[in-house]
């Protein structure tokens, strides 16, 4: 399946595919230790990165979704991604078929709401297009990532290890009702 990833608008946000002139504020999102903190905990070299980097955009050629990169609109300043990807993490039939949904944020942005806006927009779109069951996987220790998933309807599964750390498994079958 072919598509290529749609721009989406936020309040404050800007959500849109990947450039190449994006890469150098990419890799230093990835390599800042407070980002990766709860991601594995160990920052990505620059050849991490541009694989990471890479595999953001094939994803939407091979998927038909992916991650977008997010921007401020004031500044159109990068400072994350968000969206979904299939991770293949042998993790078990109830999460490795599934969409997994991820978002990152640089550290200048966290606690000001551009995460919930980021991934709302993202979880809308996919509610839209390819609405279905979705996962995600959260390190067991990141409460903020871990209410956020619950705002957005996403379900305890289990916990587990992967790569040595425990990590929670979450799955959501569709959106919370919105009052």
């Amino acid at each position: 399946m072919k598509r290529s990833a749609p721009m989406i608008n936020t309040a404050r946000l800007m959500m849109c595919a990947m450039r190449p002139e994006d890469f150098e504020r990419f890799a230093e999102i990835w390599r800042d230790p407070c980002v990766v903190r709860h991601i594995g905990g160990k920052p990505r070299t620059r050849g991490e990165a541009w694989d990471a980097f890479l595999r953001n955009a094939g994803h939407w050629q091979m998927a038909g979704f992916g991650q977008w990169a997010v921007f401020l609109q004031a500044n159109r300043k990068l400072i994350g991604q968000a969206g979904f990807f299939y991770g293949n993490r042998c993790l078990g039939e109830d999460f490795d078929t599934f969409p997994e949904a991820g978002w990152v944020l640089a550290p200048e942005a966290h606690g000001l709401g551009y995460g919930h806006e980021a991934v709302q927009a993202a979880h809308d779109w996919f509610d839209r297009i390819m609405p279905g069951p979705l996962v995600s996987m959260i390190d067991a220790d990141h409460e903020a990532s871990q209410k956020l998933a619950a705002k957005l309807g996403y379900k305890l599964l289990r916990q587990t290890e992967y790569r040595d750390s425990p990590v929670k498994l979450f799955r959501r079958d569709g959106p919370p009702a919105r009052n």
